[in-house]
């Protein structure tokens, strides 16, 4: 054999062993990577169980702290108006709860916002919702200014009158209703400020070489104290306060958490996000972002990236933490705080 003919074949010989070697790189890479066996991602049974384990008085991910105690379960609001037209109901007599309960309307919106009835209770001189066996010396009817699908219209706030009335009418009330003109127009400006100062932060992390599977993903995140959320693909850290909204979510392709083999399914993204608006400031919801953007990045090999696909620098962050404290701010002084009950119903 010749030299040439025997270079020849040396030259195939590497030019195979470099396919190989390229098409076993690309199989990999294309090839999610799953959770450990060791520590396989919770089943959602099990991960609703789970407990946050994110210290918010920490910069570094916290994740052996030791479970909170039990929340003691918020009360939910009543009507405010600040942010609800209030229509007085004055009675002939006293009216029972149960005979109130009866009158109020099958739906309780009146386009698309919440309309509501409450009832001054004559033993706790307390407003609240018509409960049964209690008595009730008078009643206000109330409909939402805004939310955010926008501002209370004429048509709106005419619904409101017709099921305010009808309720009345029921319990030998006589309504008071404002006028409409000006209740349509306070509607209209906390519409617009309501618009101008609601933040909906969004991070993503995207895969650096290999795939996720969805597996993968719910073990790191459940590290970090996520849970299963309500929805396929999509995971909550959830707050301090039993009822609260959850501080932060987390969601990717939810025709991946589907399939019939999710852990064959890749996922070279997913989104982590804060409903400003909605979380209390006290929580640090933008600090603890942070850290669960990092620790996922390190975790997974990912990076995160802005919704244009651009990394999100340190310094970006820091600027995005101070704009939050201004808005947190200026909610505040409009008696909207963040995570507060008003704003909950506002922002919604």
């Amino acid at each position: 054999m010749s030299g040439f003919t025997l270079g020849l074949i040396l030259i195939g010989a590497l030019v195979l062993a470099a396919l190989v070697a390229y098409n076993a790189w690309t199989s990999r890479r294309n090839t999610p990577r799953r959770p450990l066996a060791s520590a396989a991602a919770p089943d959602p049974a099990e991960a609703a169980r789970q407990e946050p384990t994110l210290d918010a008085g920490r910069q570094e991910p916290a994740f052996d702290a030791a479970p909170p105690p039990l929340p003691v379960p918020e009360r939910r609001p009543g009507l405010d108006a600040l942010i609800d037209v209030l229509a007085p109901i004055a009675l002939e007599a006293p009216a029972s709860g149960e005979a109130a309960l009866a009158a109020l309307p099958p739906t309780r919106r009146a386009g698309t916002k919440p309309f509501a009835v409450e009832g001054l209770n004559e033993g706790t001189q307390q407003w609240e919702t018509p409960r049964p066996g209690q008595r009730y010396g008078g009643f206000q009817a109330g409909v939402q200014l805004a939310n955010r699908v926008g501002a209370l219209n004429e048509i709106e706030y005419s619904e409101f009158v017709m099921k305010a009335q009808a309720f009345a009418d029921a319990v030998n009330g006589t309504p008071d209703f404002p006028e409409m003109l000006d209740e349509v127009a306070r509607a209209r400006e906390l519409d617009q400020f309501a618009s101008a100062h609601d933040a909906q932060l969004s991070f993503t992390l995207r895969a650096r070489n290999a795939a996720w599977s969805p597996g993968y993903v719910q073990q790191h995140a459940s590290r970090l104290g996520f849970v299963a959320g309500a929805l396929p693909g999509r995971m909550v850290l959830p707050a301090s306060t039993a009822g609260a909204p959850p501080l932060l979510g987390l969601s990717f392709d939810s025709q991946a958490a589907m399939a019939d083999d999710p852990e064959q399914s890749a996922l070279r993204q997913v989104t982590l996000s804060l409903d400003v608006p909605q979380v209390e400031r006290g929580e640090q919801p933008f600090a603890r972002m942070r850290e669960a953007a990092t620790a996922l990045a390190t975790g997974m090999d990912g990076v995160v990236t802005d919704d244009n696909g651009q990394p999100i620098q340190p310094e970006a962050l820091d600027v995005i933490g101070r704009d939050l404290e201004q808005l947190y701010d200026t909610l505040e002084a409009r008696d909207l705080g963040a995570g507060s009950p008003l704003a909950r119903r506002l922002f919604s």
